[in-house]
């Protein structure tokens, strides 16, 4: 029997977001849009053709809930995955941090000082960092796993494959989230103020959020996605080349 915070097919997704709206950044990452009626995650997932063992461990993370039980997940789950991660790619690089970058320059204009000087620069070289670490993902990880899927279909050729294993991505992979507690801890505590409190406030909104999002991010890639992965390439002994 379900108790009565758990997260099960016949939730109805619009009282989950009500109590947790970060699980719309979820849905859009999802390409699902608002409004979702009063729609349970079984009909949510029935409509967009999304396997529901995913939707709900997703939702789980997204509602802070520790833990995720195994997964039993097939080859065509691991492209949902990359998929999913692939749209909050999109949406780190072309909306989030645009405006993240956005909100820094029109506080520098308010701030004219060493701190605020030290903040651009600060975001500007992480972006940096991020940024490789996205390509990396999409050019590198995301095309083995799509690689694995296919040989493990049978395809015998597949574009594009590359000599490569699980285990470097492992070795590469870092919490790209990490340095956004540096930065907020400078806004809280340290930077002075000149008539910008909007404009931190907005600013810090917009940190945290990035934050939830990019450490969420992680863990579907190291608690399911890599996993996953492992398992795939476990079944085809000779690794894509």
């Amino acid at each position: 029997m379900n108790s009565k915070n758990d997260i099960h097919p016949d939730s109805k997704l619009a009282e989950i977001i009500i109590n947790h709206p970060y699980v719309i950044l979820m849905l859009e990452h999802f390409e699902i849009l608002l409004p979702v009626q009063d729609l349970t995650i079984k009909q949510i997932c029935e409509k967009y053709n999304i396997n529901e063992t995913i939707f709900i461990a997703f939702t789980n993370l997204y509602c802070n809930k520790k833990g995720i039980p195994a997964l039993k997940l097939t080859a065509d789950d691991a492209v949902s995955i990359t998929r999913f991660l692939a749209a909050s790619h999109r949406y780190y690089s072309e909306l989030i941090y645009p405006e993240i970058m956005q909100l820094i320059e029109d506080m520098s204009k308010q701030n004219n000082h060493r701190e605020m000087k030290l903040v651009s620069v600060f975001f500007a070289d992480y972006f940096k960092e991020v940024t490789t670490h996205l390509d990396y993902e999409n050019q590198i990880f995301h095309p083995y796993v799509n690689c694995l899927v296919a040989r493990d279909k049978g395809v015998e050729h597949v574009e594009n494959q590359v000599d490569y294993s699980v285990s470097q991505y492992q070795v590469r992979h870092d919490d790209i989230e990490m340095k956004l507690a540096d930065l907020k801890n400078l806004l809280i505590k340290y930077l002075p103020t000149y008539n910008d409190q909007l404009i931190r406030r907005k600013l810090l909104f917009l940190l945290s959020e990035l934050e939830f999002d990019l450490n969420i991010h992680s863990k579907i890639e190291e608690l399911i996605l890599i996993p996953l992965a492992i398992e795939l390439e476990n079944k085809n002994i000779v690794a894509c080349k």
